[in-house]
């Protein structure tokens, strides 16, 4: 990892017109859990709850990512499925459309692991990504990622089936 431009925080209430336009984009539907719009009022709900959520009681973290130097928000990361025995966490990373191909993305998630270490202690991070998506694919391998199994037929779209590919990067 390298020094980063990128600091990663809790979420906002300021946040809250980046997470309704990004959780109401359903081109970004096809990765997510959720496939359906939310309201303002859902999201600040989410916001609100999430400052008192611990992650070892939830298992999930959301932290939004910024550049230090504009203080602009360029995207968010999660924290999934988090298992504090086997020392391992999903993740996600979301880079706003304004702000992509500018290497946010690849800074996010060294910011994320850095913190997934030496905050969580955690042994390995992992991820799954449509076989599609390329631009991850590139992200995720750049980053030290493993493509270590794929899962077939795991994401139906417009009527067909998409394999998902598995990454993980141990981080010890």
């Amino acid at each position: 990892m390298t020094d980063s431009n990128i600091n990663l925080r809790a979420m906002e209430p300021g946040d809250i017109d980046a997470l309704f336009r990004w959780e109401n984009d359903s081109s970004l539907w096809l990765t997510a859990v959720a496939h359906q719009p939310y309201s303002r009022h859902a999201l600040q709900q989410f916001i609100d709850e999430s400052g008192q959520t611990d992650i070892y009681a939830s298992r999930q973290l959301r932290l939004m990512a910024y550049d230090k130097g504009s203080g602009d928000t360029v995207g968010c990361v999660d924290l999934f499925d988090f298992d504090p025995y086997h020392r391992r966490a999903g993740i996600g990373i979301l880079v706003d459309s304004t702000m992509r191909h500018k290497g946010y993305g690849y800074a996010m998630l060294c910011e994320l692991e850095k913190f997934a270490s030496e905050h969580l202690n955690l042994h390995q991070i992992y991820c799954n990504i449509a076989e599609d998506n390329t631009a991850s694919i590139n992200l995720f391998t750049k980053a030290g990622f493993t493509h270590c199994g794929t899962y077939n037929h795991w994401i139906y779209s417009r009527g067909e089936w998409i394999d998902a590919l598995a990454f993980q990067k141990i981080l010890e």
